[in-house]
């Protein structure tokens, strides 16, 4: 190899003061040496729902749905959260709770569906979890849900629960369109200070909530939606996270901007060391 002036004078130097060569070209240097960690993903929160065989049974209400649930996930490292909205009686009110009934709450057990918010013997308001670990709050409003993650700094996913559907889809105009009113108004009012996204698992509410979304302005909250990575299913007691081990480590392989787990603390705790 044939040096300039400049780097013969260098090389001369070099030799005559016993410096040590420099290195090779990186390509020589040892796998991974040097390499940089891939960005770390924003991580979502979700509180576990046991799998199998009467659930309900086991369920310990542990949605992030309530404020005291939004901090704790926030201590995890959580960058956002997924929670549960349905719909009160005759899609009176949009509220902020996992179960198709208020399995979990005092009270009288009964379908979210068939109880309005603020009136009557079975009213929503007031109730209170019953066990777990937020054992004593109450259930929320969508509003006051999404004022609350605001004020956390935590970004809202919304799924709206298929049991919904039956005020969205009802034949009555006027109980379909007061139903929607409570799940678009609530996320439009706040839209332009607060990233929020919202979908269904619903297959029948899919196509509706899409063209309700997309007809109020608000297609962006269909996207950028976090990659769901765990493994194995949730128990009560929870089992042990090692079991996401493998999933989480080809998920990260991806290098995903968003993703959503059950184990938010463990999984912030797993991610030290494998991103920056």
């Amino acid at each position: 190899m044939r040096l300039g002036k400049a780097g013969a004078g260098a090389a001369l130097m070099t030799l005559a003061l016993g410096i040590p060569a420099a290195p090779a070209a990186a390509a020589s240097m040892p796998a991974g040496i040097g390499a940089a960690l891939p960005a770390c993903p924003q991580v979502f929160g979700h509180g576990g729902y046991p799998t199998g065989a009467t659930p309900w049974q086991r369920d310990q209400i542990r949605q992030p749905n309530n404020p005291r649930a939004l901090a704790r996930q926030k201590s995890w490292g959580a960058a956002g959260v997924e929670a549960d909205l349905q719909l009160t009686k005759d899609g009176t009110k949009g509220v902020m709770w996992h179960n198709a009934t208020t399995n979990g709450l005092t009270g009288t057990r009964r379908a979210v569906t068939d109880v309005w918010w603020a009136t009557g013997a079975d009213r929503l308001k007031g109730r209170k979890i019953a066990r777990g670990p937020y054992a004593g709050e109450t259930v929320y409003t969508f509003r006051e849900w999404l004022d609350d993650a605001r004020a956390k700094k935590l970004i809202p996913l919304v799924e709206v629960k298929g049991e919904a559907g039956q005020s969205l889809l009802n034949g009555d105009a006027t109980i379909r369109e007061r139903a929607w009113r409570e799940v678009i108004a609530p996320v439009k009012e706040r839209i332009a200070a607060q990233e929020i996204m919202i979908y269904t698992r619903d297959a029948a509410l899919k196509p509706e909530l899409a063209h309700r979304l997309d007809a109020a302005g608000l297609a962006a909250t269909r996207t950028r939606h976090p990659l769901w990575v765990d493994g194995i299913g949730w128990q009560e007691p929870p089992p042990t996270a090692s079991g996401n081990h493998e999933r989480w480590r080809s998920t990260l392989d991806r290098a995903p901007r968003r993703v959503a787990t059950s184990w938010t603390k463990d999984y912030t705790g797993w991610l030290k060391g494998k991103c920056a």
